[in-house]
């Protein structure tokens, strides 16, 4: 599996009220230690992910307890600083983000010969700036493997001081054409559609196979496309949307054991990793969204993305 996404070293201020702010890794570490505890045994995975000068060798160092990780893979350093982001936790659910640094995106001269041996492909948006939507079509028009994307921040706009607000997706259906598996929360669903149901319908009517929008405490909704139940059931040369109706459901949150003091910072990259996992793994997709709440809920009651692969498998105890 391909891992598309950007590595964030994170200063996290009021998770905790009364300590000082927390530095560690962020992005796609969360997504990383997902997929290191929920992948088969018989899966790898790459990160395709670029990494500034100054975080690079910090960022290897990071990867070298992955047991998963392809043995010729790891991020690309480029003569650029690092992405950084501030959390400003408001709530347990809500947070103002501010980034700063510039690790460029992928163009896809430089993507197409790392997309060569992959049998599928993870996107997480993490910045909004790793792919441009030339480049999303041209990964669909010349990978043939499932692919997941979290959009993320492909929904935010990054202001002149550095602060990521909600901004509106206008060409949603094009960006929905590249993908068979799509995951948002609900914020950016509201900056492309005014209701579920709505989105439902535009992304299936664009070939998404399954939609799934997070809800924090209250779960996860999924809409998925009449008679899709695994990633199996993929038709490649199947032309158009499927009669039917939309199947849906609720599926509640799995309740973490210690949420008033717990860490929420990376819930939705640890549940969308470990549901692209399990899909790979041959389950179905309710099945694998079980699993997936249940990792999502242990990871709040583990602080960072360091041993947290360890953590979700069950073989460290909470900080």
């Amino acid at each position: 599996m391909g891992v598309i996404g950007s590595f964030v070293w994170d200063v996290i201020l009021g998770r905790d009220p009364h300590d000082a702010p927390v530095e560690e890794w962020g992005g796609i570490t969360y997504a990383l230690g997902g997929l290191e505890a929920a992948l088969p045994d018989d899966w790898e995975f790459a990160p395709i992910a670029k990494v500034g000068y100054d975080l690079a060798p910090r960022a290897r160092d990071f990867l070298r307890d992955f047991g998963k990780i392809a043995p010729d893979a790891g991020p690309i350093e480029v003569p650029h600083r690092n992405n950084r982001v501030s959390l400003h936790y408001q709530s347990t659910e809500r947070r103002c983000e501010r980034m700063s640094g510039g690790v460029p995106g992928w163009s896809w001269l430089g993507l197409k010969p790392l997309l060569a041996d992959l049998d599928a492909l993870y996107i997480n948006l993490i910045s909004g700036f790793e792919l441009d939507l030339e480049t999303a079509q041209l990964i669909r028009a010349h990978f043939r493997g499932p692919i997941y994307c979290d959009m993320h921040s492909l929904l935010l706009a990054r202001q002149p001081d550095g602060i990521r607000t909600l901004q509106p997706l206008h060409n949603a259906p094009e960006w929905f054409r590249c993908f068979d598996v799509v995951q948002v929360n609900e914020d950016e669903m509201s900056m492309m559609a005014p209701d579920p149901l709505a989105l439902a319908a535009m992304a299936t009517a664009s070939g998404v196979k399954v939609l799934i929008v997070t809800l924090g405490s209250r779960g996860v909704v999924y809409f998925a496309e009449p008679g899709f139940q695994k990633l199996s059931d993929l038709g490649r040369g199947r032309l158009g949307p499927v009669a039917g109706a939309i199947r849906t459901e609720l599926v509640p949150a799995v309740a973490a054991r210690d949420l008033k003091g717990g860490d929420p910072t990376g819930c939705g990259d640890v549940w969308g990793a470990t549901y692209f996992s399990r899909l790979l793994a041959g389950e179905d997709i309710r099945s694998a969204m079980t699993v997936a709440g249940a990792a999502a809920a242990r990871n709040v009651d583990h602080r960072g993305a360091a041993g947290l692969a360890q953590y979700l498998r069950g073989e460290l105890s909470v900080k």
